[in-house]
Order: C-alpha cells, then sequence, then structure tokens
C-alpha cells in the first residue's frame, strides 16, 4: 500500500505535463457514466426544492424554506470531494428535511466546479473567505449574526477550521465524521500521504485534480472499508426494497465526481494530512492562526467508533481543546443499506430515526440561548 501510489502518479510521464491527468479525468467520466446508468433505474437524488441565493467561484449558497422566519438558521458544509445531493438523497434520507420538518432554516454551501482562474484557491477560501460570504448573505437575509455551523467529513474540517477564526458568528457547531487530527498513528489516508511524495510535486499537471485521484487514494488507504464492504452492504440490503434503493442511490452519488482546485488539494495534503497543522496550532490562513482552542462556541461531534476516514482518535483533541462548557458527543452505530458508512450517518435509517431527532433538539436548546 505505501509504494502504491506514489508509483502510480510518478508512472505518468507523457511528453506534455498538461497531459499527465488524461487517464484520470478518463476514469471520472467513465464513473459519472456509471452514475447516470443508476438514473436509468430511477435512482437520481429526490432533492428538496430551493433556490439560489447567489453564485461564486466554487460556490453556490442554497437556501430551503422552513414555516417560521424566526427559528435556528443552520449552514452546512458538505465535502468538497463529492457532490452535496448526499445531504438531500431522498425525502426518508436527508438531514436537509429534517431540519425544514422541524422549523430551522437551512442554507447548504455547494461546492462547484473550479475552473482554470480557481486552482489557486486554497484553504483561505474555502474555509475562511467563501464561508464567511455565505455567512454575511445569510444575515441579509434572515437578521440573523450567528448560525450553527453543520458539517461532514472534510467539509466538517472546515468548518471546524472557521469556527477558529470566526468563533462570535456561530451558534454552534455540529461536525459530523470529520477527519481534525492527523498522523500515520492516526487514519489510513495519513499513513499514505506520509509514503507518498509531497503533493507539490503535482503542480506541473494542468488543471483540477481528478477526483478518481482521491478515490483510487481511498481505496489504496481503507481497501476494507471503500471496497469489500460496500459489496457486503448491497448483499445484506437485498432483502428489502428502501434499504436497497438507499443503497443504490449512495452508489450513484459516488459516480458524481467533483474535482479539487490544485493549491486546495495540495493544502490539504501537505499542511493538515503530512504536517497536522491544524492540531498543532501553527495553521495561518490569512495571516490569522487557526488554533482549536480559539473555537469558543458550542460543540457536537458525531462519530463512527470504526471509521477509516475520521476515528475517534482523529476527533478527541480538537473536542477536548474547544473552550466551551457546552459540549457533546454522539456515536453513530452504522446502517444497513448506506453502501459506504462513513456517509450512513447522513443517509442511514437509524441515524434519521435517532441521531438527526436528537441533533435538532441539540440545537433548539443552544438557539435559546442567544
Amino acid at each position: 500500500m505505501e509504494s502504491t501510489l506514489p508509483t502510480i502518479l510518478s508512472g505518468l510521464n507523457w511528453p506534455h505535463p498538461g497531459l499527465r491527468w488524461i487517464p484520470f479525468d478518463q476514469i471520472d467520466q467513465l464513473r459519472c457514466f456509471y452514475g447516470e446508468l443508476f438514473d436509468l433505474l430511477g435512482m437520481w437524488p429526490r432533492r428538496t426544492q430551493s433556490r439560489i441565493v447567489f453564485r461564486k467561484p466554487v460556490l453556490t449558497l442554497r437556501a430551503y424554506a422552513s414555516n417560521r422566519n424566526d427559528g435556528p438558521v443552520v449552514l452546512i458544509i458538505p465535502a468538497p470531494i463529492k457532490r452535496s445531493y448526499i445531504w438531500d438523497l431522498a425525502p426518508e434520507a436527508s438531514v436537509v428535511q429534517q431540519f425544514v420538518r422541524n422549523d430551522i432554516s437551512v442554507y447548504l454551501a455547494q461546492w462547484e466546479q473550479p475552473g482554470v482562474d480557481e486552482q489557486t484557491y486554497g484553504l483561505a477560501e474555502y474555509a475562511d473567505q467563501l464561508l464567511l460570504d455565505c455567512l454575511h448573505a445569510i444575515e441579509k437575509e434572515t437578521g440573523q449574526r450567528r448560525i450553527f455551523l453543520v458539517g461532514h467529513s472534510l467539509g466538517g474540517t472546515l468548518a471546524a477550521i472557521f469556527s477558529t477564526l470566526h468563533p462570535e458568528r456561530l451558534a454552534g457547531l455540529i461536525l459530523a465524521g470529520a477527519p481534525l487530527h492527523f498522523g500515520p498513528k492516526v487514519d489510513p489516508l495519513s499513513s499514505l500521504v506520509a509514503a507518498s511524495p509531497c503533493a507539490s510535486s503535482l503542480n506541473a499537471m494542468a488543471g483540477s485534480v481528478p477526483g478518481s485521484v482521491l478515490d483510487l487514494a481511498s481505496i489504496l488507504a481503507a481497501p476494507a472499508t471503500f471496497g469489500y464492504f460496500r459489496w457486503m452492504d448491497w448483499l445484506v440490503s437485498l432483502p428489502n426494497a428502501q434499504t436497497l434503493e438507499t443503497h443504490l442511490r449512495v452508489e450513484r452519488w459516488t459516480g458524481d465526481e467533483m474535482p479539487l482546485a490544485r493549491r486546495f488539494f495540495e493544502e490539504v495534503v501537505e499542511w493538515l494530512y503530512r504536517e497536522d497543522r491544524f492540531m498543532r496550532g501553527t495553521l495561518k490562513l490569512d495571516g490569522l492562526r487557526a488554533t482549536p482552542e480559539s473555537a469558543r462556541v458550542p460543540l457536537l461531534c458525531i462519530v463512527e467508533r470504526q471509521s477509516a476516514v475520521a476515528p475517534p482518535e482523529s476527533v478527541r483533541p480538537f473536542y477536548k481543546a474547544v473552550r466551551s462548557r457546552q459540549k457533546r458527543w454522539l456515536w453513530y452505530e452504522g446502517d444497513i443499506g448506506v453502501s459506504l458508512q462513513h456517509v450512513g450517518m447522513l443517509v442511514g435509517r437509524t441515524a434519521h430515526q435517532f441521531l438527526w431527532p436528537d441533533v435538532v433538539r441539540w440545537i433548539r436548546q443552544h438557539a435559546k440561548s442567544h
């Protein structure tokens, strides 16, 4: 495992540097075609009606109506490596619907494909400037300066970083399966990064980093999580039509690739996974230091016990460092019919029966104190 990814990447030696991504771009296209085959089976996402608040390079801010204008407001931060509709996959598997049904105003930061001019976007844009733009727009619409930030996976990492830079803008922080502390002894992907060349060695390659590069890295780092267990989940889902439908919708989502801006990819790999700057307190964005101790906000962490992406050891240091007495830890115990347990906390049946109603109560409780 330790030498496979570097060997694959270094072997792509076409004469023109800009051609080196071609095999991965082609894989991205094949995976999109794979997703379109699921559409023919009716497995497309059944999304909630929304409106666009604004569009900016790499981000579209969407709003979802609630029955009340004076209730809590949440901003959802998806992981920028896949499409954001995993938060709104189908009515019975939608965190967006959970919030809307409980009179919580929902905004979603929908990440978009970076263009040529956005290849220089890094963590300063993704974890600070663009999210601050979202909060300004939300305040203009709702009059609420302090909102709840909700993030999953790498989206949760971005939300956590933002909370350390602007704690005064948040009523609470909810992190679901978000990796925050990194290292070879913490998670498999950090081990793979440690054995790979610096991400800056990919700068000669033109354009965005294809999503299939990240998929390959995930499979090499945790083959059971991203391979074997997905097939097993399909088998155990077969007897139940609704469970199988959710599994297939998630599979359709896995083929919907999202390329990353080259600088953002490099900074995530080097600054976070290799150097662990965030938890070490050495991460600086536009001159501001992002230290976990600065996140003086109510905190709710949702953690999967056996996660290969965000294991408990990756979350605990941040949880302990946050200077707030209002902290809570929720375990996600897994579901059948979610394909990837890492996204099960967003789409799983038991997650929507027990986990997200608990999150809604937590939001309401902390909204009253503001």
